[in-house]
């Protein structure tokens, strides 16, 4: 721990240096990244490939960890997108001048040391570090023992852009997986700014029960979408085929189908693309005596209401209304991403206003929840709280804010 203590010391001192860094020094090592990791592909996948014999492919964490020559040219593709965003940084938010003369700046600044916290996610190494980089933020990485070899490939290049272009390494730092670099982490209140924790529900809630760093909780996602009774079957259909399937083992992906009870008639028309990509469906009474015999749909649990599956598996609830719909929403939701799919107006307008989340869709797959997709560039989360940021977290959500007086002698009364 003495290590770390010395490691945490260098770290808030290179932290202060980042504030001499000229933009296009950023600029340069992030396309410097972009070059040195398409020449170290083998490295990083044979890494990554070390990562994956020691996990059970049908773990739900092992889509999440593999890597392809086409995932990571596809991460690379963010960096480049990071580098063209505009500086967050020194914007200025609002300007005035007192009756006494001051003159104040509200201006944009770095959060300062960011701390995060993963699982198998070593996509989440290139994201977050290109986000800190450009916002100005130091970071501290603690990533899981699943993605060890993973994250240590890609910390390798990293550094190196980071050394080509003179900017201090010691200012991003990768942490040993182990519990005792964790609990170093959540106790490093002089170093660490802010902790953000992505992964699972267990994950988020040990760093925000132990942090003594405030923490802003991202990546839990109990997703649902609502078939209304006025909704479009062919609109539906693809769009929840979509949602579950297109990723299963990522946040944003469709936990539950919440479905108006007069368009039961329907369901096995909705569920039939699922049951060809051997969804495991999970159905409450009046679902499952709507739908037919097939091994692959079985009746529901309470335990399945609430949960994120993270995999090719489905819950369903039958709702009279909008009313039961909202209610069930608002008892199981995690806050990340929920849908309705409707031609009613009225009923659309209250769903978008009354649903409590970071993201509300009117007919649209829950997929699109991605910083990426909302034209942030990569993210570091998505915020499922309301203080700072909610949403995806891209550049403006790394900053603060601080004011700036400067005046001539002015002394208060």
């Amino acid at each position: 721990m003495n290590d770390l203590n010395i490691v945490f010391w260098d770290l808030k001192q290179a932290s202060r240096k980042l504030s001499q860094v000229r933009e296009h020094q950023i600029q340069d090592t992030l396309d410097d990244l972009v070059i040195l990791s398409q020449k170290a592909i083998p490295e990083i996948l044979h890494a990554n490939q070390m990562d994956l014999a020691k996990m059970d492919p049908g773990d739900p964490k092992y889509d999440r960890l593999l890597l392809t020559e086409d995932r990571v040219m596809s991460i690379l593709e963010e960096v480049k997108q990071v580098k063209n965003l505009p500086n967050p940084l020194g914007h200025a938010l609002e300007k005035k001048i007192l009756e006494n003369g001051l003159e104040l700046l509200k201006t944009s600044v770095p959060l300062g040391v960011l701390g995060v916290i993963y699982e198998a996610r070593p996509n989440v190494t290139f994201d977050v570090f290109c986000l800190s980089l450009k916002s100005g933020n130091a970071l501290v990485l603690k990533g899981g023992s699943d993605a060890a070899h993973s994250n240590k490939a890609i910390m390798k290049v990293i550094h190196l852009a980071l050394k080509k272009n003179d900017i201090p390494t010691a200012a991003f730092l990768l942490l040993p997986p182990d519990r005792k670099a964790t609990e170093a982490l959540l106790n490093a209140v002089s170093v660490v700014d802010i902790i953000i924790p992505r992964g699972s529900q267990g994950l988020i809630d040990y760093v925000r029960e132990n942090s003594k760093v405030p923490v802003i909780e991202t990546g839990a996602g109990i997703v649902h979408t609502y078939f209304d009774e006025t909704a479009n079957l062919e609109k539906g259909k693809a769009i929840i085929f979509n949602a579950k399937t297109r990723r299963p083992s990522v946040c944003n992906s469709l936990d539950c189908l919440i479905i108006n009870e007069n368009r039961l008639r329907d369901l096995s028309k909705i569920i039939a693309p699922l049951l060809e990509k051997d969804v495991l469906i999970y159905a409450d009474e009046k679902a499952f005596h709507a739908l037919p015999s097939h091994p692959l749909i079985m009746p529901a649990e309470a335990t399945h209401f609430g949960t994120e599956f993270l995999s090719l598996k489905i819950a369903i609830k039958t709702v009279d209304n909008l009313d039961q719909a909202l209610d069930h929403i608002a008892q199981y939701s995690s806050k990340h991403s929920e849908a309705i799919i409707s031609e009613s107006p009225e009923n659309i307008a209250r769903f978008l206003n009354e649903v409590d989340a970071a993201a509300v869709y009117a007919n649209a797959s829950t997929a699109f929840t991605d910083g990426n997709q909302f034209g942030l560039g990569a993210e570091i989360g998505i915020s499922t709280q309301k203080l700072h940021a909610r949403g995806p977290m891209a550049l403006k959500e790394l900053t603060s804010y601080k004011w700036v007086i400067r005046g001539n002698g002015q002394i208060r009364n």
